[in-house]
């Protein structure tokens, strides 16, 4: 990695790096096949409708960027017990060779600078249990706390979700 690196906000015309970023991701968890994101559901989810928002951090100069290091992924959900907004990070990836070189921290500040200016009152991300290097990172770098007292849940694909659309409707 360059001596210098640099983090702004992804565009359309960063599309194609973030579906290489996240291929990356998804191989280092060991499920490239659930990949299903296109340059076109990009497009249309983050950059039109507005649903998430990408970091993306290059080697050099905002002037004079060089190859894609990392991508955050986050949106913004709403907290009931807060009466705030929360940053919800869906994915941070640092590539393996800028690992350890504070790119995930640099990470971290844009994301504690957003959360700030839009008033969340927290940050929250789920990590794999069997990512280690991840877990002691959160925990010892940022002092992040993980929350065993909560299960995450999921309805995944079209069919669970018009199951869904349909529970408790009356003949």
């Amino acid at each position: 990695m360059a001596s210098s690196y640099h983090i702004r906000p992804a565009t359309v015309d960063d599309i194609k790096t973030l579906l290489d970023l996240i291929t990356e991701l998804a191989v280092y968890e060991k499920s490239p096949e659930l990949v299903k994101a296109t340059p076109e559901l990009m497009r249309k989810n983050i950059f039109e409708k507005g649903y998430a928002q990408a970091l993306l951090a290059f080697e050099g100069t905002l002037e004079n960027p060089g190859q894609a290091l990392g991508v955050a992924l986050y949106f913004f959900n709403y907290s009931t017990w807060t009466g705030k907004p929360g940053l919800y990070l869906e994915d941070l990836y640092v590539s393996e060779a800028s690992r350890g070189k504070g790119l995930g921290t640099a990470f971290f500040a844009e994301l504690g600078k957003i959360a700030q200016e839009k008033g969340c009152g927290r940050v929250d991300w789920q990590v794999l249990k069997w990512n280690t290097p991840s877990i002691e990172f959160y925990e010892k770098s940022i002092q992040a706390k993980p929350m065993e007292e909560w299960l995450g849940m999921r309805l995944e694909g079209d069919e669970q979700i018009a199951k869904l659309s349909t529970l408790g409707k009356r003949s």
